[in-house]
């Protein structure tokens, strides 16, 4: 999804000023290190720009100080967030005091929200009603064949 260029410039800004919680976070996830996984930090994605994104599984991950607890940031958190949806991308946020209590408790939550919901590994949500279960593509990693 292409961003403006706004707020691409924003997100390679963000890259150089991380948070500790950002940049513990972005150790264990960097370079595949969640079981293969591969995420973007400062991500653009419309006109957002997203703490951790991992496209194979339509995931954002938040890391949220206590500002946004406070004034209207719980507000636009959520707006945000249903923005995301709408696009087909969930959002986690995670604590910031939780991921410096333990980045590997954090990454255990990433881990078992990465499958809390079937989604495609890309593209839009599946329209209302259409059955996830049932599809006549084969297996992932394997071919079908035309004999």
């Amino acid at each position: 999804m292409d961003a403006p260029k706004r707020t691409r410039r924003n997100a390679k800004a963000l890259r150089r000023t991380m948070s500790l919680p950002e940049v513990l976070l972005w150790i264990g996830l960097k370079a595949r290190r969640l079981e293969g996984l591969h995420f973007r930090k400062q991500h653009p994605i419309g006109p957002y720009v997203l703490d951790f994104y991992c496209d194979a599984l339509r995931l954002a991950v938040e890391v949220d100080g206590y500002a946004h607890d406070t004034g209207d940031r719980p507000r636009r958190d959520a707006r945000r967030d249903a923005w995301l949806l709408a696009q087909g991308i969930r959002t986690l946020r995670i604590p910031a005091i939780e991921v410096l209590a333990s980045v590997d408790d954090t990454l255990a939550t990433i881990l078992a929200n990465a499958g809390a919901d079937p989604l495609r590994p890309s593209g839009p949500p599946p329209p209302e009603g259409e059955d996830l279960g049932a599809s006549d593509a084969p297996p992932l990693g394997e071919l079908s064949r035309s004999d």
